[in-house]
């Protein structure tokens, strides 16, 4: 059966709920996860300008570090649940404008033979943007997605 999951996570209640039966099934398999959290890259240049219409630079960098330091943060909560359930997990962090892309290439070149991710997210400073990306992935990735409700 199923030995290695992919677990796209944004941290919202919905992609909790895909990671807490993403768990569950890993326990029940004994599989092990991969839990990931892709990104949101500074839309550029456009961030790059302040509200005054001056350009700032280090805007965009200051975006990225926050982004990183929240999705980390995700991570890190998401990895201490699935050991807390005795599950062999380790975690990604992704800088990406296409998530989809990244769930994609993170689950073959980990070698996850199933993606359990949320039917939709919600948007923001590090959103997974899992409404249309589960859709993307399922359109474009030969892996089997659950889709977790």
């Amino acid at each position: 059966m199923f030995q290695h999951i992919l677990v796209p996570t944004d941290g919202s209640p919905l992609s909790d709920q895909a990671l807490d039966r993403a768990i569950g099934l890993a326990r029940n398999l004994g599989a092990r996860l991969t839990i990931l959290n892709a990104i949101a890259e500074a839309p550029f240049p456009v961030t790059n300008f302040g509200e005054d219409g001056h350009y700032d630079p280090e805007k965009s960098r200051r975006f990225a570090r926050e982004a990183a330091t929240h999705g980390q943060r995700i991570l890190d909560a998401a990895l201490a649940r699935a050991r807390e359930a005795g599950i062999d997990a380790d975690a990604v962090l992704e800088s990406s404008e296409a998530p989809h892309r990244v769930i994609i290439h993170t689950a073959e070149s980990r070698g996850c033979d199933l993606i359990c991710m949320a039917s939709h997210g919600r948007r923001g400073i590090n959103a997974l943007l899992l409404g249309s990306e589960t859709n993307k992935v399922l359109a474009h990735c030969t892996i089997p997605v659950l889709v977790c409700r």
